[in-house]
């Protein structure tokens, strides 16, 4: 018996099928870009709100003086202006970047010591 050969191969079915794939894909997508799928979060007894917290600002400049909050203080008096603020609250490091590192460390350690958890060195883009 001989058998003969494709001449061709039907490739409708496939091109549905993956037509079908590709609208639940994009669907989905668009609820979740789009925050279209509701969700009821859980409730806590104690609740931070993230937009009552604004990070606070210190500038180190070349010469290695700071400021914080466009308040100028000093290396020493930087631990307690920071006292007050809650340890949550996010910093911003904007350091100029001819500082020696070794300001950079002590201004580091100060605010470690203080058990703050959010910390950022702030940079520009490179072109």
């Amino acid at each position: 018996m001989d058998e003969k050969g494709f001449d061709y191969l039907n490739v409708i079915p496939l091109v549905d099928v993956m037509l079908v794939l590709l609208t639940i894909v994009l669907t989905t997508s668009t609820f979740i870009a789009t925050g279209g799928i509701q969700v009821e979060l859980p409730k806590a007894s104690v609740s931070e709100d993230a937009a009552a917290l604004h990070p606070r600002t210190i500038v180190i400049n070349r010469e290695g003086r700071l400021w914080l909050d466009s308040a100028e203080v000093a290396l020493g008096g930087l631990e307690a202006a920071l006292a007050g603020v809650g340890r949550n609250t996010p910093l911003i490091v904007r350091a100029d970047k001819h500082l020696s590192l070794q300001m950079f460390v002590d201004v580091y350690e100060a605010i470690k010591r203080l058990g703050f958890t959010t910390l950022s060195l702030q940079t520009e883009q490179q072109p």
